[in-house]
């Protein structure tokens, strides 16, 4: 199997193009893995009026099964990379990815609510790797000018595929029992994923996609709370959190069918139909977003990553008022407003992402994720899904997306601008770094 490609062994300028070999094919490689891991919520909650029928569930436990699943992320991401960083990521890929598609393939038995439910907790253990480990390797393929792109075909890539995936397991959804055959058709796939990492992943060298040369890479620390301290030294870093946890437009995704069906009265197959134009506009954001952010990084390096952000957020809140809040009768008006948030959604990945590469070093990168995305992100997740499933059977879904969809994602652009003040000191911090390490190693 491939081992570690070497980074070089002459520094480049901080800052300068840095071309890794292979780099767009060990990113496609990676790619069945993210599908499937972000498959496993956006699955569920197509399939969960089918569930809701056979096991008599009420609208809370879809809030429930979802926030237990971001629980259990908080838990065994950082768990997750710490092994990663000890055993290697290529190895912990495959692991998370192989129990992730037996314990799905199990929930397609389960005969109860109870049963159900600690078979997918088991599931998002496996699925809690896959994000924080695969940005890390991303900051090592790419450099700063091109992360953007990068990040960017991938989410879009694989939201595309998956809007078309959503539809089909939908239609199987609509026989009896099909939510059975759905869980099992995802598992298959998470067991593909995994055996692709084993037989064609090649891992990179740490900080290479930074320019870091090989002898001055340093060794991974173990994720405890001196790492942890060090992540929230970095001002950046802190906001990002934050605006992670404020990130009401994660709700969407879960309850977005059921809030059509619920709501405005659709059938669960027509409410499906809007993934297909959720999809294309995610992908579109997410290729828009990546390739936008590289160009206006290169032209405005220190504040335009946060003022791309700022947009995003506010453009995104105008669009749920028009997609969530007014009746317009038509499943098509529907998608295509749908379509028009998804588009705002995806321009974030292109952003965030290269935007906290930015200002963690080589080896906080995978610790810095996994605060992000499985402690911050997914806690936001938790509280946003067991909000509004109590809330939403109280005061009715349309109600907490006004809230959550609208209202907040528009404090959480305005919250968005403390980030100018911050990114340009931290960016110089990080890279005047990476500038002495290679300094001590050829010296």
């Amino acid at each position: 199997m491939p081992e570690n490609t070497a980074a070089p062994q002459t520094a480049p300028p901080t800052g300068a193009v840095v071309a890794v070999p292979r780099r767009w094919w060990r990113l496609t490689v990676l790619a069945p893995t993210v599908l499937t891991d972000n498959s496993e919520t956006s699955v569920l909650s197509t399939l969960f009026a089918s569930i809701r029928q056979t096991l008599g569930l009420s609208l809370g436990a879809l809030g429930i099964l979802q926030a237990t699943s971001r629980i259990v992320g908080v838990i065994c991401g950082p768990l997750w990379i710490s092994l990663a960083q000890r055993w290697g990521r290529r190895r912990v890929l495959v692991a998370s990815g192989t129990w992730m598609a037996t314990a799905t393939a199990l929930c397609a038995a389960a005969q109860n609510y109870a049963q159900l439910l600690t078979l997918f907790a088991l599931a998002s253990i496996g699925a809690a790797a896959g994000q924080p480990v695969i940005h890390d390797i991303i900051a090592d393929l790419f450099d700063e000018n091109s992360r953007g792109r990068a990040v960017g075909w991938l989410y879009g890539g694989v939201t595309i595929v998956g809007s078309l995936l959503t539809p089909v397991i939908a239609q199987v959804a609509g026989a009896p029992g099909g939510w059975r055959t759905g869980f099992l058709i995802l598992a298959a796939l998470m067991l593909l994923s995994a055996l692709l990492v084993l037989f064609l992943y090649e891992e990179p060298t740490a900080g290479a996609g930074d320019g870091l040369l090989a002898q001055a890479a340093p060794a991974h620390p173990r994720l405890d709370r001196a790492v942890v301290a060090a992540l929230f030294r970095s001002r950046t870093f802190t906001l990002m959190v934050v605006q992670r946890l404020i990130s009401g437009h994660l709700l969407a995704g879960t309850f977005a069918v059921v809030f059509l069906v619920d709501t405005y009265g659709f059938t669960t197959q027509t409410a499906a139909l809007i993934a297909v134009p959720s999809g294309l506009g995610y992908f579109l954001g997410t290729v828009a977003g990546g390739i936008l952010t590289d160009r206006v990084h290169r032209a405005h390096p220190w504040h335009g990553r946060v003022t791309l952000l700022q947009l995003a957020q506010l453009l995104y809140a105008a669009a749920a008022f028009l997609g969530t809040q007014i009746d317009w009768g038509s499943i098509m008006v529907f998608a295509a407003l749908f379509g028009v948030m998804a588009f705002f959604q995806g321009l974030n990945p292109g952003i965030n992402r290269p935007l906290v590469m930015a200002v963690t070093l080589p080896e906080l990168r995978g610790p810095a994720f996994a605060v992000l995305i499985s402690i911050a992100e997914a806690l936001a997740y938790a509280i946003f899904a067991l909000g509004a499933g109590a809330l939403g059977e109280a005061i009715g879904l349309q109600t907490v997306f006004l809230w959550v969809l609208v209202v907040l994602m528009a404090a959480n652009a305005a919250f968005c601008g403390l980030l100018h003040l911050t990114y340009p000191a931290d960016v110089r911090a990080v890279r005047s770094e990476i500038d002495r390490r290679n300094s001590a190693a050829v010296h």
